[in-house]
This record gives structure tokens, sequence and C-alpha cells, in this order.
């Protein structure tokens, strides 16, 4: 059966996710690129560095972005989102940046790992002179369809 999910059900896909697929067009071309982002119920955040895709956003911040989840061909879940994407500075990027560590880090230890056993030292350092820019996408549309 195909049906068409409600908002709820939408946000808790792109809740429950960190990888998503994020559209744009470069000078009439379609441009597709999977990145880690974290949703709040309100925006989608992201972080990346100078090049491509950056450069394609700031000229043109109309974006798409798509995230499914798939059991089988006949058991899956896809939502896509409509929005524009904003670049953020100061403490908002700030801010941004420690919505998305604090979602997806926990996903890079490994659940066999014990506290007592290991100690972690893994640290993310803004300061190293990487450029991260911090980005959100607000939401225009979405929509989403499944299959079951």
């Amino acid at each position: 059966m195909l049906g068409t999910m409600t908002q709820d059900r939408m946000k808790t896909i792109l809740a429950s996710q960190v990888l998503g697929r994020l559209g744009c067009v470069d000078g009439g071309k379609p441009y597709i690129i999977p990145v880690t982002y974290m949703f709040d119920g309100k925006y989608i955040y992201g972080q990346t560095n100078e090049g491509k895709k950056l450069s394609v956003l700031r000229k043109n911040p109309h974006v798409c972005f798509e995230v499914d989840l798939m059991l089988n061909m006949r058991n899956w879940e896809s939502v896509i989102v409509y929005g524009t994407f904003e670049e953020l500075k100061g403490v908002y990027a700030s801010e941004a940046r420690d919505l998305l560590f604090d979602r997806v880090y926990p996903l890079m230890a490994s659940t066999t790992i014990h506290p007592h056993e290991h100690e972690v030292t893994t640290v993310v350092d803004v300061s190293s002179g990487a450029k991260y820019v911090m980005y959100r996408i607000k939401i225009e549309k979405m929509t989403g369809r499944f299959e079951r």
C-alpha cells in the first residue's frame, strides 16, 4: 500500500536520521550531495567547508533535502523538504555546531565500548584553522510518502 505521511511522521523521520541528501542547482544543473545533519523540529542543521557545495548554495539558496528509511523494496518511507539555505555566523554558528555535534558524535562510538575500559580523547578542535561553515535549511514545505 502506498501512502502519504502526516506532518508528525515526517518530522519523526527527519529527527531519527543523521544522513540525508542535499539537492541544489548549479547553473541550471542539479547537484546532489550526501550530508550529515541534525533536525531540531524547525530547521535542518549541517556543516561544510569552502568548496563547490558552498559556492553553489551561496549563489542559489533554494534547496531540496531528502531522507529515507528502507527495510526492503516494499517497506520504505521517504521525506522531501523544500527550503532555503542560510549560512550561520557568530553565536548562531556556535549553537548550530553544538546541536550537530551532540546529535552525530554519539553515533561515532561503538556500543561495545564501555566507559570504564576506554577514555574518550576525541575532541573537535575548531581553532585548528579548519574553516567549518555552519548552515541551516529553513523549511518551507515537506512531503512524505511510504509503502508498506
